[in-house]
């Protein structure tokens, strides 16, 4: 049978468990499949043959890029009778416009690849993640990946204008309009991204791109409590408008975990403060901008003291500290995480009130907070006590997600905020859904992928 599978298509298909192994198990080694082959197509068209293919023996279909994903999204199920689809060749930039500021890609290439090939253009594409290294574009949109500029720029969703994707049925949709007004029916771009490749493999896509930023100036701001950090938030916003990129918070016990775990992180102010706001704004003459704002919030008494970066390098190492807390936090042997987001307007009061519920129930658990306060997306995280097994995780893992999960519902929140749900959170977002979403998220699914062989047992149970 997969000989037949290597004969539709001129790729690469691989079958040796000592080729297979990496495309197997997800990026945090939590979730590990199996697969009858890996399939790497070097085109569009390899893609739709792969995907007739899999139609018509029955097999299922696991879309991959990066692999960077926390979900578990990207892996094969236990049964293995899966293809895993690996996009990692279809890495080309097809064309950029600047005169219309969109750039059309392969699905396939690198995140840093794009940002790269914007600024050669003389341009500027906003999404930066953490593993923008190797995440690839592919990847972002099937997730509506956020990043840390979501605050000015907004989602995967928000920078695509078009997109181009092989069907369940192993046709070639081509949406590639670099169009930003369009009312000519269903949206199906939208159907696509977010979908974690269960409607669908996404190929190709019309990004937007934006001009270069003049200037930006990057500052860390050690505040005392979270309101106190939306109060700075709130100012900043009102001051600067959409020259305001980024504001991340952090809190010290992050701060104390990065400077422990990462050799070559320094403590950035003079003291150290209960919670951090890392700020930062880009355009014309921003860095003033900054100064007068911090220098009249330390007067009022709304923060402690804050540092602004003088040069690249060093905005570059105030960021390190934030995009440090994941490896650190693994470092110091892991914890269970939450990719939550409320309003912004509740962020501070969610964190008062899910910390203190854990707290009641796991009074030695170390909190790890960290995330986007300018658009509500938090990662709620926990370590043990330090030095202690006071959590056994595997155990109560579910427990304390429910403690978490509930404060979230009470906010109206998400308990998947840009990481997806993939198999991690695919049950709790099930059981809480309204009947009505079910059954309509249930009808695209069964319209658009008829025989279940997109991604199944992914988003949705």
């Amino acid at each position: 049978m997969i000989a037949s599978l290597a004969a539709s298509f001129t790729g690469k298909l691989l079958t040796d468990p000592a080729d297979t192994t990496s495309f197997l198990t997800d990026w945090r080694k939590t979730w590990t499949g199996t697969a009858l082959a890996v399939a790497i197509p070097d085109s569009v068209e390899d893609v739709a043959s792969i995907v007739r293919w899999c139609a018509a023996h029955d097999v299922a279909i696991v879309p991959q890029g990066g692999n960077t994903g926390q979900s578990g999204g990207s892996v094969p199920r236990a049964d293995g009778q899966n293809i895993v689809l690996s996009l990692t060749r279809l890495n080309r930039i097809r064309a950029i416009d600047p005169a219309n500021n969109t750039m059309t890609v392969d699905a396939g290439c690198i995140l840093q690849t794009v940002q790269e090939a914007a600024a050669e253009a003389g341009r500027y594409f906003p999404l930066s993640l953490g593993a923008e290294g190797s995440c690839t574009i592919g990847g972002n949109l099937a997730t509506n990946a956020g990043g840390t500029a979501v605050l000015r720029y907004g989602n995967a969703r928000d920078l695509c204008l078009g997109l181009e994707v092989v069907t369940a049925a192993g046709e070639v949709w081509d949406g590639l309009k670099g169009l930003r007004k369009d009312n000519s029916g269903y949206d199906l771009r939208d159907l696509f991204i977010g979908s974690e490749g269960t409607l669908g493999v996404i190929t190709g896509a019309v990004l937007k791109l934006f001009p270069a930023p003049a200037e930006r100036a990057t500052a860390l701001v050690g505040v005392e409590t979270p309101q106190a950090g939306l109060a700075l938030f709130e100012a900043m916003r009102a001051k600067h408008d959409t020259a305001l990129t980024a504001f991340e918070i952090l809190s010290d016990q992050c701060l104390g975990l990065v400077l422990a775990k990462v050799d070559s992180s320094r403590e950035p102010l003079t003291a150290r403060h209960s919670w951090y706001a890392l700020v930062e704004l880009s355009g014309s003459d921003v860095r003033e901008g900054l100064e007068v704002s911090l220098a009249d919030a330390l007067e009022k008494g709304m923060i402690g003291d804050a540092v602004i970066a003088a040069s690249t390098a060093q905005a570059r190492d105030l960021w390190a500290l934030r995009e440090s807390i994941s490896p650190a936090q693994a470092a110091d042997g892991g914890g269970i995480k939450h990719d939550i987001a409320v309003p912004v307007s509740s962020v501070a009061n969610f964190i008062d009130e899910a910390l203190a519920a854990v707290q009641v129930v796991y009074p030695d658990i170390r909190p790890v907070i960290f995330g986007h306060l300018g658009d509500g997306n938090l990662h709620f995280n926990f370590s043990r006590a330090e030095g202690t097994a006071s959590v056994d995780f595997a155990r109560e893992t579910a427990h304390l997600n429910g403690i978490v999960h509930d404060v979230v519902r009470k906010y109206r929140g998400t308990i998947s905020a840009e990481h997806g749900l993939g198999v991690l959170r695919r049950d709790e977002a099930d059981a809480h859904r309204s009947p009505v979403e079910r059954t309509l998220m249930r009808a695209l699914k069964t319209a658009m992928d008829p025989q279940g062989i997109m991604n199944p047992g992914k988003l949705l149970p």
